[in-house]
């Protein structure tokens, strides 16, 4: 049979596998659901207090979970505009609430904390202070987008409060989130510009980015933290590729840039003149967003990505293109940094947010190809693509039609006969299996036995024999060892072969 971990199998002599055994219930964790289903309830009627009480009890209950925490604020807004629709504006507050809460995590009591820190807010939900008492506590648990959450809440109250931008700053280090944590400490230097800690933070962190972007030896960078940074573009300006042969951040009328030779400075200037001189013209906020691409700025580059293409009526392509692959290159330096921060300092927690920002690069990347490949709908080499993401985040039958349709493009058709063939014995769709993994045989012709033919020799012996075709499995499997004898377990199963059918 076929390796587990990568392609499903034919159990052998038709044995059931045996039903899964339930888990454990959680009483605790059924008893919160039940409240947070019933505040949901309160909430939707209006009755705003006797939800605030029931999200109480889960955010006490369950610091965790964050859902619980986004009802319990939405709530309390409902609950201090009365139902109507809140002005927007907020003031910051510092009242006693805080206390009681630090007394109480002290000695990690942190029911009481967390207990404590909801009532402080249902007298005053923009009290930052206890906003960042519950930001430490979660910290000292171990919850980490909890604790964002509650310094995010406490940033739209007072954005430029000093205390919270370092403490934000501090945490968004901590899980690789390097713009966002130098967009902290600049806030802090709007206010006080003089402010030392502030104005070497951001160099270090300038730095840190580099190297996690770039795979630089730190020694070799030693010192570049005391001298101020220049605006010049960082390793990641280097020209990517994507996968589908399209050179990343490039549409297909690139607009000629008539200061390529100036100081990135001197350019960023020149485009913002230009941009205020014609807000409608499209050209000067692509130009600008390529240079802050190239300097690592993705998510401002994003911004007037899409600024440009609201401008062109959403009919540029060119830009369109350039904000996706600015998108995808953001979301894989975010799962890049996430799980090199997981591998350096292991815990439950990093290993959680690498797995999460893994799943959410593998989904930016599927929504991207789709909407490439459906604009394109005859771009072979995009649908092969899109197949591949589809397949790697599980969606094996939506991978399939992409995948057949790829087949029709010569370079590609081994590898889509060979990716059709997993896709269709994952969807237990054996005889469909193996004859894609013929397909592939065939395709990948007999030059030589590389890589791409031995795998599908392989697959399609394994397939075989779990499906009792022994002739079939026999042959393939015979090709395999006659060219790599010592490929993967092909010796074994060739063994297996000879004593089925001694069996038989």
């Amino acid at each position: 049979m076929a390796d587990s971990s990568e392609v499903s199998t034919v159990p052998e002599g038709g044995a059931t596998p045996p039903a899964p055994t339930p888990s454990a219930a959680l009483p605790n964790h059924l008893r919160l659901q039940e409240l947070f289903v019933r505040g949901q309830r309160c909430l939707e009627k209006g009755d705003y207090k006797y939800a605030h009480d029931l999200f109480t009890q889960c955010v006490a209950g369950d610091p965790a979970q964050l859902v619980y925490v986004q009802h319990f604020r939405a709530n309390l807004a409902q609950l201090h505009s009365g139902g109507k629709k809140s002005s927007g504006l907020t003031f910051p507050k510092f009242g006693g609430g805080r206390g009681p809460v630090l007394k109480a995590a002290a000695k990690g009591d942190w029911h009481t904390a967390f207990t404590a820190g909801c009532q402080a807010l249902r007298k005053s939900p923009s009290d930052i202070g206890v906003l960042s008492e519950l930001a430490e506590a979660c910290g000292m648990l171990d919850c980490v987008p909890v604790q964002l959450y509650y310094l995010h809440w406490a940033l739209d109250v007072s954005r430029n409060d000093l205390a919270i931008n370092r403490q934000a700053a501090a945490v968004l280090e901590g899980i690789g989130e390097f713009d966002q944590a130098i967009g902290c400490w600049a806030r802090v230097l709007q206010d006080h510009p003089n402010d030392e800690e502030a104005r070497v933070a951001v160099a270090r962190l300038s730095v840190e980015k580099t190297i996690d972007h770039g795979g630089y030896n730190p020694d070799l960078l030693k010192g570049a933290a005391d001298v101020s940074l220049p605006g010049s573009p960082s390793v990641a300006s280097v020209a990517q590729t994507g996968a589908d042969g399209r050179p990343a951040n490039a549409g297909e009328d690139e607009p000629e840039d008539p200061l390529a030779d100036a100081t990135p400075e001197q350019r960023e200037a020149a485009y913002r003149v230009a941009i205020d001189a014609d807000p409608a013209d499209p050209t000067n906020y692509s130009l600008l967003a390529d240079l802050y691409a190239s300097g690592g700025r993705l998510q401002d580059a994003e911004r007037l990505y899409k600024k440009g293409l609201s401008v062109a009526g959403g009919s540029d392509l060119g830009l369109l293109e350039k904000l996706e692959d600015t998108y995808l290159r953001r979301m894989r330096e975010r799962a890049t940094v996430a799980a090199s921060r997981a591998k350096k300092q292991p815990a439950e927690s990093a290993n959680k947010l690498a797995a999460q920002a893994a799943a959410e690069m593998h989904q930016a990347e599927v929504e991207v190809y789709a909407a490439r490949a459906g604009r394109e709908p005859s771009n072979r080499r995009l649908q092969y693509e899109l197949g591949l993401r589809l397949k790697r985040v599980g969606k094996h039958r939506e991978a399939i039609e992409p995948f057949q349709a790829s087949r029709e493009e010569p370079s590609k058709r081994a590898e889509a006969n060979l990716m059709l063939g997993e896709c269709f014995q994952q969807i237990e769709q054996y005889s469909l299996a193996l004859r894609s993994y013929d397909g592939a045989i065939e395709a990948v012709g007999e030059a030589d036995w590389s890589d791409l033919r031995k795998l599908c020799y392989y697959r399609a012996g394994v397939l075989a024999l779990g499906m009792g075709e022994l002739d079939v499995a026999q042959q393939r499997l015979t090709d395999l060892a006659s060219a790599d004898f010592g490929y993967r377990d092909v010796a074994e199963r060739l063994d297996k072969i000879t004593r089925l059918r001694k069996t038989t």
